[in-house]
């Protein structure tokens, strides 16, 4: 049954942007559309019109002749967008300190896990960004140049990454918590020429430098000519005086930069549509991390239609996204400032120094907009947490979930235990597009377990095996049409080949995405999981999230991760769990578990095995690390563990006894 959880009325859908823009269409180009779903099918169909008014009504800044939109919209991948147009992306992102009624609104807030806050406005974010960039100019920074970073989500990342675009330069960034091998597998293949880094960082209270960690990544990677070195552990007089910045090379304190307090007009390199921008990576489990190439064209119009559109961000919003900048989401986050919002930053664990901890900033941020992970808000309802009792969430208007799919019971922890009036938004889509596929709409009900539409612009379909476009049918999510955050391709392909692989090898010129999901007839989506771990017992298709689903109802449960183990010419289900501390997994417990599967599924989602374990590794941006786990039970081996942020966590996995009958 289709439960609604959430309607907006009709006060409410008339002051969104969206139907705001739908208002817009139907004036400019005649129709007379009246609902989503319509208006999403012209917006494939009508591919110059709806590209051309979605720049025009988001404000976006380009140079030159705008009037050819895509050379061949059928053309996937490869598609030119804007060929003749020159565009800035740092220009676009700092338009409102150009602006005299919103140069002294604050355009960034810092809150640290410690009780750092500091702020910075947009005229001052300016200045800044400027200080950096002639910096990096000194230092040979041009066009095209590649800058990477190891910083937490501070405001310091973000002058570093509107400096280096501003140049034309290429930006990249992982967080502190990356090991070693993780920093270097990335960086290594995109030979960097400045590096930016901090000297150590927060997390659950403890105090980690990782001095010794930039040294040898400058000593791995022989292309960094310079070093910008953040104090954000010590003051700038301490870390002078320390033993451990005397092993770096050419190697500047950022303080130092900001203390000339020198302020010029910006200069903006006008680059190409389809110039890079950003350089994200692959999960890497599997293998070195692939180097993906975004645009800067397409992710500007994407983020800022995403943003506008689908969000409602507008410039009175205070906009956070709990976040590192080893995760897509910070890049979304960050372009939230050509809206003219406040954005929020937070860094540290999301639970420190209690479970409330990111509640606690919705309301002294007065946070508008409130972004996370499906497993966030699981863990929060497993901590026994009631925000809408015990704070007052006012301003709180939608909250955003991604990730992994969110499971049903969070839909109702939201709707019991958060907020009633709210735009519960789960997204999806991913690094490969820095964007995504299925979206929110404050203009449309909130159906629980369903993401609530397919985004503007993107003709996505489920194919079945035979490659045919099914609804309310389970299969491949994939993009027929061109779209401008398609990347570019990955870095060091330089045929293409394994870009093709990726994504087009299963279905000529068609965007297979790897999700397992299903397109219901009203337009909404439902996503299974990934499509390549996948189960398969007995030839039928499973989802791996929804097992999840059933076993995150269970109170004595912490995590899990689903697998489907080669057997006796078949295929069958395990499931790994690891249990609450005072908690064994004695029969009593095994027997809940599959009873609670069976009685919510069907006979076939119930696991041949459940097996305790101690952790579960996770992906350093939280996602279950499944095809890890799955080859190490096979006797594979996990080549690239510095993807995961708890490598120690697979020795549970390997040589099990149960699993050998």
């Amino acid at each position: 049954m289709d439960t609604v959880l959430w309607q907006p009325d009709s006060q409410w859908i008339e002051n969104t942007n969206m139907h705001q823009f739908m208002h817009l269409v139907n004036q400019r180009y005649g129709t007379r559309f009246s609902d989503y779903s319509a208006l999403q099918r012209w917006s494939c169909q009508q591919v110059d019109q709806f590209w051309t008014l979605v720049a025009e009504y988001c404000g976006i800044q380009m140079q030159g002749d705008c009037r050819r939109v895509v050379d061949d919209a059928s053309r996937l991948p490869g598609a030119k967008w804007f060929p003749d147009a020159r565009l800035s992306f740092a220009e676009n992102l700092l338009a409102p300190s150009r602006d005299p009624s919103q140069a002294d609104k604050t355009a960034l807030v810092f809150r640290g896990e410690n009780g750092h806050r500091s702020t910075v406005s947009y005229s001052e974010l300016n200045h800044r960004v400027y200080r950096l960039a002639r910096f990096m100019k000194s230092v040979g920074v041009v066009k095209g140049d590649r800058v990477a970073a190891v910083m937490p989500n501070c405001i310091e990342t973000v002058v570093g990454m509107l400096a280096a675009t501003s140049l034309g330069a290429i930006w990249s960034s992982c967080s502190p918590d990356f090991g070693i091998n993780g920093i270097v597998d990335r960086f290594h293949q995109i030979e960097p020429k400045l590096l930016l880094a901090v000297d150590g960082y927060f997390y659950a209270g403890k105090t980690l430098s990782i001095m010794d960690r930039i040294a040898l990544v400058q000593e791995k990677i022989p292309a960094i000519r310079s070093t910008v070195l953040v104090p954000f552990l010590d003051e700038p007089s301490t870390l002078k005086e320390s033993v451990s910045l005397a092993t770096l090379r050419d190697v500047t304190l950022y303080s130092d930069i900001e203390s000339t307090g020198d302020t010029g007009e910006l200069e903006f390199a006008q680059v190409e549509f389809d110039h890079p921008l950003y350089i994200m990576y692959s999960s890497g489990t599997t293998g070195v991390p692939k180097c993906i190439v975004h645009s800067t064209g397409g992710t500007l119009l994407q983020h800022r239609k995403e943003h506008s559109l689908h969000a409602d961000l507008k410039p009175n919003d205070v906009f956070f996204y709990f976040t590192t900048c080893g995760w897509m989401m910070w890049n979304w986050l960050v372009s939230g400032l050509a809206s003219g919002a406040t954005l929020v930053l937070f860094d540290g664990s999301p639970f420190h120094p209690g479970p409330t901890a990111l509640i606690d900033l919705i309301d002294q941020e007065r946070i508008s907009l409130f972004g996370t992970s499906a497993k966030y808000l699981s863990a929060l309802e497993k901590s026994g947490v009631r925000p809408r009792e015990s704070h007052r969430l006012e301003n709180l208007k939608a909250i955003f979930s991604t990730g992994s799919p969110l499971a049903h019971e969070s839909f109702d922890f939201v709707y019991r235990c958060i907020k009633e009036n709210i735009c519960l938004s789960s997204i999806s889509g991913g690094t490969d597009i820095i964007s995504c596929f299925a979206l929110g709409n404050p203009a449309l009900p909130v159906v629980r377990g369903e993401l609530q539409c397919i985004g503007l612009g993107m003709d996505v379909r489920i194919y079945n095996e035979s490659g045919h476009s099914v609804i309310n049918e389970k299969g491949e999510l994939v993009c027929v049409n061109a779209f401008p955050s398609c990347p570019v391709g990955f870095w060091n392909d330089p045929k293409g080949e394994k870009f093709h692989s990726a994504y087009f090898e299963r279905f000529e010129g068609v965007w297979a995405h790897g999700d397992y999901g299903e397109i219901t007839e009203r337009g909404s989506m439902i996503i299974y999981g990934r499509s390549d771990a996948v189960l398969n017992p007995g030839g039928v298709r499973i989802g791996t999230a929804e097992i999840y689903r059933q076993v995150e109802q269970l109170d004595f449960v912490v995590d899990s991760v689903v697998i489907g183990q080669d057997w006796q010419d078949d295929i069958r289900v395990i499931l790994f769990v690891k249990m609450q501390a005072d908690i064994s997994l004695d029969q009593h417990h095994v027997n809940l578990i599959r009873e609670t599967i069976r009685r919510n599924t069907t006979p076939r989602h119930v696991p041949a095995k459940i097996i305790a374990v101690k952790d579960i590794p996770r992906t350093i941006s939280g996602k279950i690390a499944e095809l890890a786990v799955r080859k190490i039970v096979h006797g594979e081996t996990v080549n690239n563990t510095d993807a995961l942020a708890n490598p120690e966590s697979l020795a549970c996995f390997r040589d099990l006894e149960a699993l050998r009958s």
